[in-house]
């Protein structure tokens, strides 16, 4: 890589990332720094990864501030940076080359011998794990970048020395159209982002859009079990006849077919795959849920273009253990199994909870959810309702804006109302409290939604104790 890296410093030269504490601008940050490239940066908050840059040598700073810019050559933004914020006008003024996150990323991705990226509405982050994972684990050393940090990779992002590279690719904002991959697994297409597309056609358009993208003998692998998804690899087959279009899942005309899942004694999850003409193999995974071995049936896809041994990807595959914030483990007190799941979308949420259920077994399920945006809720309530009452008791928590101003009408309440089991909008403190009353042993709780209901994992864990 000593070549592309001569290369990059050419093209971007001193670089200066914004938001740089996200986790998709910080594995920019982390790549640059790995091709050797002098790198600052700058957050409105002093979060934990900032360290982590600051011992690989970036100048980080707290604030946001002009002079932060020093003598950079490149800046890269996030996607909440925008007019208005000194750093970013201070770039315009000087007429500096400004390029969004997937930007940032696509230049580190240049020169590889074959770019995989994983899209879809959701399970792109656990699908992009467990593909990295694979590849680490049988030797390939690939490079990656994924939505967050992954314990057996040690990161979310790492420049290797082999020629993949694994990246999630990220449809919120049509990012993803930025990159020139030549793989791509689509796990779903859904509606959702509306508040970017308009539209749930404009949302699968932008899916066809970038399958598009694929050279000449690419290969798109998309989930058979999934509408927008199969609908997709139609799609693709119709119009390109010079692409490789693979499909997996339960499905009967699934390309990759599973069958016979379950959950084992020794708590880990297992189904056969098959392909082609009495090729059986048993998957093995230590995440719970359909919805992961799905994920994994996909990486497995890639390992086999890759041309891995079967045996020897199935048996990494086995080892992962699992993402941040995907139905991760944060405590057993008194038998009560506490997990905490980013799952923002009703389909995530359905998915989430039956993992949880099944591991509940015959003990109670108890969820404390956070809708995330006042929009998705607007347009999902009724979805994460029937979503939220396959659990046991609910605690809804009020709306986390993110990026947006408070809708006239829209309330956590929208939600809760409609739950079919007891269910009531609390503050965190208050659907803490009710946890620690509610739980039994053999139950499991789960904190679910993508703002700051992930901080109440540890603090029920801590008052159950």
């Amino acid at each position: 890589m000593a070549l592309r890296a001569n290369e990059l410093q050419a093209e971007l030269g001193k670089v200066h990332l914004m938001g740089v504490g996200g986790v998709g601008v910080s594995a920019v940050a982390r790549l640059l720094l790995d091709y050797g490239l002098e790198v600052s940066g700058t957050d409105a908050k002093d979060l934990p990864v900032l360290e982590g840059l600051r011992q690989r040598g970036a100048r980080i700073e707290i604030g946001y501030d002009a002079a932060n810019l020093g003598d950079a050559e490149t800046v890269v933004i996030s996607s909440i940076i925008k007019p208005g914020n000194p750093e970013y006008d201070e770039a315009v003024r000087r007429g500096l080359k400004i390029l969004h996150r997937s930007e940032g990323l696509e230049a580190t991705m240049r020169g590889h011998e074959k770019i995989v990226t994983i899209a879809g509405t959701h399970g792109k982050t656990t699908t992009t794990s467990l593909t990295a994972h694979m590849l680490k684990a049988v030797g390939a050393r690939p490079s990656f970048a994924v939505g967050a940090n992954i314990p057996s990779l040690g990161t979310n992002a790492e420049l290797g020395e082999g020629g993949y590279f694994v990246a999630e690719a990220d449809e919120s904002d049509a990012s993803f159209l930025n990159y020139r991959p030549d793989v791509i697994i689509v796990t779903n297409v859904e509606a959702d982002h509306l508040d970017h597309y308009g539209t749930e056609e404009a949302v699968h358009q932008a899916f066809v859009d970038f399958a598009r993208l694929l050279p000449e003998d690419g290969l798109l692998i998309c989930c058979a079990d999934d509408p927008g998804a199969n609908e997709l690899a139609r799609k693709m087959r119709h119009e390109r006849s010079d692409l490789r279009v693979q499909t997996y899942g339960f499905s009967d005309h699934a390309d990759r077919r599973l069958s016979q899942a379950q959950a084992t004694e020794d708590g880990r999850f297992s189904a056969l795959v098959e392909w082609g003409s009495g090729q059986s193999y048993t998957l093995d995974l230590a995440v719970p849920g359909q919805h992961n071995l799905l994920n994994a049936t996909a990486a497995l896809s890639v390992g086999i273009d890759a041309g891995l041994d079967v045996d020897e990807a199935l048996k990494a595959l086995a080892s992962f253990s699992g993402a941040a914030r995907r139905f991760e483990f944060k405590g057993n007190v008194g038998d009560v199994r506490v997990y905490d799941d980013y799952a923002h979308h009703p389909t995530e949420v359905l998915a989430a909870l039956s993992a949880g259920r099944t591991v509940a077994g015959e003990g109670h399920l108890h969820v404390v959810f956070q809708p995330h945006l006042f929009s998705r809720t607007k347009e999902f309530y009724r979805e994460f309702a029937k979503a939220l009452s396959l659990a046991d008791s609910v605690a809804v928590l009020e709306i986390y804006p993110a990026r947006e101003e408070p809708i006239e009408g829209v309330t956590s309440e929208l939600i809760a109302s409609r739950v079919e089991v007891p269910s009531h909008v609390l503050s965190p403190a208050g659907a803490v409290a009710h946890i620690v009353e509610q739980a039994e042993p053999g139950d499991v709780v789960m904190t679910i939604g993508a703002g700051d209901v992930t901080a109440l994992g540890p603090q029920i864990v801590a008052s159950l104790s």
